[in-house]
Order: structure tokens, then C-alpha cells, then sequence
């Protein structure tokens, strides 16, 4: 099951398969998807959130972190997209377009088995730290 939903950063594809997500963008089946919940009871079932960096972690907003287990995670919080979540648990997430081209919303309708809402944006893309057990870095 495909979703199309406004998330907290822009108009975005989601499913518990990562594979069918990559396969209706066109890339590589085996390239990794971040994955977003809204709570941070999930967020303890998939990673191990080194302890120098938990506040960090729990006070970040539209920001995706690449964990050690080479997981990259996001929380969104506070929006409606949250009250999505909550239903979901988790989701793989990933902007809904092309690889490499621009949101086209009569395309992503039409790739999508379930449309979530019914106006979609494109806003700044979120964050990304990769943080090891002692180290962050920025990636984005």
C-alpha cells in the first residue's frame, strides 16, 4: 500500500515497503528509505539513540537522523501528519516524484494506491545528522 500525504516537510510517498517505494520512483530497489513515526516508543524499537545525543534527538524538529545502525529515522511532531502516524506506527517515507525531477501531483496521484489528503506543498527538505556513539556530523 502506497500513501500520498502532505508530511511535515513536503508531499511525500509511504508504505511499509521500502522496495515498492523505490520501485514507483525509478530508482534502485535496494536503496535504503528514512522512516518516519510520531513516537518516540517506535523510535526506541528501531534504533539505539546514543546517550550524549537523546536531547538532541527529542527536541529536533523536521530533522532526520542516520543512526550507527545505519537507520535513518525522523519524529514529526505536532502537525497533522503525526495524527497520520499514530494510526501507522512507522512508515517508510520519500518525497513523491521522480528520482531526480520535480513534484508532479497528477503523476503521484496516479502511482499512489490511497491519497491521504487533499493539498499538497513543496517546503524545505529536512535536516540530516549522522550520528555516531560520539560524533555528530551534518549531511544536509
Amino acid at each position: 500500500m502506497i500513501y500520498l500525504a502532505q508530511t511535515d516537510t513536503t508531499a511525500g510517498f509511504l508504505s511499509k515497503d521500502y522496495r515498492e517505494l523505490n520501485r514507483i520512483k525509478g530508482r534502485d530497489e535496494d536503496k535504503p528509505c528514512l522512516i518516519t513515526t510520531s513516537k518516540f516508543s517506535e523510535l526506541k524499537t528501531l534504533v539505539r539513540v546514543p546517550d550524549k545525543f537523546k536531547n538532541l534527538v527529542r527536541r529536533a524538529r523536521k530533522t532526520t537522523f542516520l543512526y550507527p545502525n545505519l537507520k535513518a529515522v525522523r519524529i514529526v511532531k505536532e502537525c497533522e501528519h503525526a495524527q497520520f502516524l499514530d494510526i501507522h506506527g512507522w512508515l517508510y517515507s520519500t518525497s513523491a516524484n521522480l528520482s531526480g525531477e520535480k513534484f508532479d501531483e497528477i503523476w503521484a496521484k496516479s502511482v499512489a494506491d490511497n491519497i491521504v489528503d487533499s493539498e499538497f506543498k513543496e517546503s524545505a527538505s529536512s535536516r540530516i545528522y549522522k550520528i555516531s556513539n560520539k560524533r555528530i556530523k551534518k549531511l544536509r
